[in-house]
């Protein structure tokens, strides 16, 4: 995260309350941008469109987007972090002039492969108007491009520019969303919020073109590194199948909802883990600038002593100093989340009520914040696995969490609706107990595991 890093860490050493402020925006957009803007946008639509048009109208337009969100983010994740993985690379040897062959053959890739699974699924199996289905199939390849594009995010230092492309293209989307509601129904509110994804993307790749100025080269390299990081494309792969699993099966309960277009879902308990969502992410604001502060600083140090044969006194140094910097910063992280948490769980009747939310959603939610709560602290280890490259380790772990949410979601489906949120807090802090025991004992092995575990020349 080369262009967050620097720009984070320039705001962060300047000392004043403007900057840190600057640093935790910038960092919140990077980390949930594509999440905050859809959710903003949509709960505004959800709040003013109702009277602009009728409750079936938002429900069709809602229905599309959960969908969409959900296969593109898992189809997609493969791609992403070969992708990510390739233009860390690029960065580090300094050989960025091939990042814009990268942003384009990813993106055509990706639209390519998934135009094969999304065009046949809204020509044949769903049942809605030729207008309807373009404008989902389109709404479909805007938010996949825009999850690729948010990957070049953390390589860019102009976070004005992010900041001020998601503000216009949320703003963007929910007025055109609300004003074509009327006229045209669910279809004006899909374009409406298209439009505002359109925005975001042409803005955002604009600006990625402008930081790497170069002509398409070698577009198709990082190709290769599907073969040698087949254990990192898995990972993409399970870890948001792993996020999504829990509502695939809830659209099973009994309680499920089967609309007249052959789209099924639960509403209830989709509508109350969005929102338990969103109170993850001032917490995914705090560990972002902790990973890319203090924590890069000395992680960067341990191996550049080691690459100048720094000695073993140095070494250990280095490696308590990281050691410290990860208790440190998971501590605030937990602490912070752990009082979000708490706050959301107590005002929940009072907020629900404020905004006319069923309160059917009220048990599922407070489960829902419970689990966000430990997924968060899941999402912190993982990102330290990466550092240190421990992919398989890693992938394990994502394995564990999306057999124990698939599990303990259909144990606590057959137990009835009282149960209902019940298995992803379960998933999540089992997962979390485990990915953190493991984190750790790696973590404090470092010296070894870079010195012996890691040399092929040791065995």
């Amino acid at each position: 995260m080369a262009g967050i890093g620097f720009a984070l860490r320039k705001l962060t050493y300047r000392n004043d309350l403007l900057g840190i402020l600057q640093s935790y925006s910038h960092s919140t957009l990077i980390s949930s941008g594509p999440w905050l803007f859809t959710i903003l946008s949509v709960g505004s639509i959800n709040l003013f469109g109702i009277y602009q048009t009728d409750q079936a109208e938002l429900q069709s337009f809602r229905i599309v987007l959960i969908y969409n969100f959900a296969f593109s983010l898992v189809l997609s994740g493969p791609v992403l972090l070969v992708a990510t993985r390739f233009l860390a690379d690029l960065i580090y040897t300094k050989r960025v002039e091939r990042a814009p062959g990268l942003l384009i053959s990813s993106l055509g890739i990706m639209l390519l492969s998934q135009s094969f699974i999304v065009m046949p699924f809204y020509f044949f199996f769903v049942d809605l108007t030729p207008v309807m289905t373009i404008s989902a199939i389109i709404n479909y390849f805007l938010v996949t491009a825009i999850w690729l594009v948010n990957v070049f995010l953390t390589a860019l230092r102009d976070y004005k520019a992010i900041t001020f492309s998601f503000l216009i293209g949320m703003l963007t989307g929910a007025m055109c969303a609300l004003a074509l509601a009327e006229p045209f129904g669910g279809i004006g509110i899909l374009n409406g919020f298209n439009t505002g994804l359109m925005v975001i993307f042409f803005a955002l790749i604009a600006r990625i073109f402008a930081e790497y100025p170069y002509p398409i080269r070698h577009p198709f390299a990082f190709l290769s590194y599907f073969k040698k990081y087949w254990d990192l494309a898995l990972s993409g792969l399970i870890y948001n199948i792993a996020i999504w699993i829990d509502k695939w099966i809830m659209w099973a309960a009994p309680e499920r909802e089967v609309l007249d277009s052959n789209f099924v879902s639960y509403p209830v308990y989709d509508g109350a883990m969005f929102l338990a969502y969103l109170t993850i992410i001032p917490a995914m604001a705090v560990f972002i600038v902790n990973i890319e502060t203090k924590f890069f600083e000395y992680y960067q140090r341990f191996y550049r002593d080691i690459e100048n044969h720094a000695n073993l006194e140095r070494i250990q140094e280095n490696h308590q100093n990281i050691i410290r910097t990860l208790l440190q910063s998971g501590r605030n992280v937990l602490v912070l989340q752990a009082c979000i948490a708490l706050t959301a769980i107590l005002v929940a009747g009072r907020f629900f009520d404020t905004f006319n939310i069923p309160p059917l959603q009220l048990g599922i939610f407070r489960y829902g914040v419970l689990g966000s709560m430990f997924h968060v602290m899941l999402m912190f280890v993982g990102i330290v696995l990466a550092y240190f490259d421990l992919r398989r380790v890693m992938l394990r772990i994502q394995i564990l969490f999306m057999v124990t949410n698939a599990g303990f979601t259909w144990i606590t489906m057959e137990m009835g609706f009282a149960y209902y949120g019940y298995g992803y807090f379960l998933a999540s802090m089992v997962t979390f107990l485990v990915g953190y025991v493991t984190c750790a004992w790696y973590v404090g092995r470092l010296p070894y595991i870079t010195f012996v575990a890691n040399n092929r020349s040791v065995g």
